[in-house]
């Protein structure tokens, strides 16, 4: 099978046959077609801009103005231990945290490009950094999907437990042989002349970044509306539930499935019907840490020409979904979660569900713009200390 997708011919023929299947399905179920679209549109005015455009700004200022090089200097002892990689990339690690997919990968490749870490360390970072927002696991998954806010802190706590162990796996990856030390780093210095500079490129790029992130959510979107009008993910679904029947997984549990590896929005929706509880929150944490093809594929776009591995990414993120959904399973065991919902936890999910665009927008920039300051500080805490120890010896 793996020489016959080798050849040329065959793939070009595949994919005619697979672009022809999509024009025959847009052709079939226009207003259905539309109608996801539309879903998708709603999603990225109400979620992706506003969460995601501040934190690509803050991201790409990091790295810009070089404050990601002074943080490394107080970050060194802790990142080179447990992940192999400068005190820079902690930059990454933390934006990928609280700013949710895809700021990790882009602020890693950023990185990268700008000469602050090697090669290497970037493709560690891929593998552990591009990680699910708080925001997101606590609300839209906890609060939303499971109507539980011990759901949801759970799941994120299985989440980055997961992400930390990945970093800690591939610390080892291209490890130098002999434990040779890393060569020492040149000192960080300020990349942009002045802060306008920076900023205004930052705001340009976080732009375009954040239309190329809406593009593909509306394109998946609308793909998953089709694969299930047109049965092919239904019966796919059946194929699957008949080979797994064995473990207990039927059809419904398949499709779900499918659903969250292709798009992570769609597939933890899915199980907020039913099923036993702890397999939907073992499922929920493996999308979340799978993360999904739509999301790979952004991710996939900033990597571009750059030469990072691929496959690096894919393994850390398939291994994250696995992990996590094992962390979840356990903690699940260990936490009770049959209690009822409480009204102020109805009126939570109530109020998630109709944020407007502008509330959800400046929650965002409050939160950026305090991780900015953040990130300032610590590398005004950092200048001084390296101009301090400069004097002492001098003296």
């Amino acid at each position: 099978m793996a020489r016959l997708l080798g050849k040329q011919w065959v793939r070009d023929m595949l994919l005619g046959l697979g672009l022809l299947c999509a024009t025959l399905a847009l052709m079939l179920y226009p207003q259905e077609s539309m109608q996801a679209a539309r879903d998708g549109l709603a999603l990225c005015g109400n979620v992706i801009i506003p969460s995601l455009f501040p934190f690509f700004v803050l991201s790409s200022l990091v790295v810009e103005l070089g404050l990601a090089g002074y943080l490394g200097r107080m970050l060194e002892g802790v990142m080179r231990p447990l992940f192999n990689v400068s005190g820079v990339c902690a930059s990454a690690f933390a934006l990928g945290f609280v700013g949710g997919y895809p700021v990790g990968a882009r602020t890693a490749i950023d990185l990268y490009q700008k000469g602050m870490c090697t090669r290497t360390e970037a493709e560690r970072l891929l593998a552990f950094c591009n990680n699910s927002g708080p925001a997101f696991i606590l609300g839209v998954v906890g609060a939303g999907v499971f109507a539980s806010s011990r759901v949801g802190v759970l799941l994120y706590l299985a989440h980055a437990l997961a992400s930390a162990c990945i970093g800690v796996l591939f610390r080892f990856y291209k490890a130098a042989p002999g434990g040779q030390k890393a060569q020492p780093r040149p000192q960080p210095q300020f990349h942009a002349q002045r802060f306008s500079t920076a900023f205004t490129g930052s705001i340009k790029s976080s732009f375009l970044s954040t239309l190329n992130i809406c593009a593909f959510v509306i394109f998946f979107t609308v793909v998953i509306k089709l694969l299930v009008l047109s049965g092919f993910l239904p019966g796919l679904a059946h194929v699957l539930g008949v080979l797994l029947a064995p473990l207990g997984f039927h059809q419904a549990w398949a499709e779900r499935l499918l659903t969250g590896m292709i798009e992570l929005s769609s597939g933890v929706w899915s199980l907020a019907g039913e099923g036993a509880l702890t397999g939907r929150i073992s499922m929920a944490a493996f999308m979340l840490g799978w993360a999904g093809v739509s999301v790979h594929c952004q991710v996939l776009s900033f990597i571009g020409d750059s030469g990072l591995s691929v496959g690096t990414y894919l393994v850390g993120k398939f291994l994250h979904g696995g992990l996590s959904a094992l962390f979840a399973a356990g903690l699940a065991r260990v936490v009770a979660l049959e209690a009822p919902v409480a009204d102020y936890l109805a009126e939570q999910v109530d109020s998630i569900a109709a944020l407007d665009f502008h509330t959800a927008l400046t929650i965002s920039i409050v939160c950026a713009w305090v991780l900015f300051l953040l990130f300032l500080l610590a590398a005004a805490a950092a200048l001084g200390k390296g101009g301090g120890k400069k004097r002492k010896n001098v003296i």
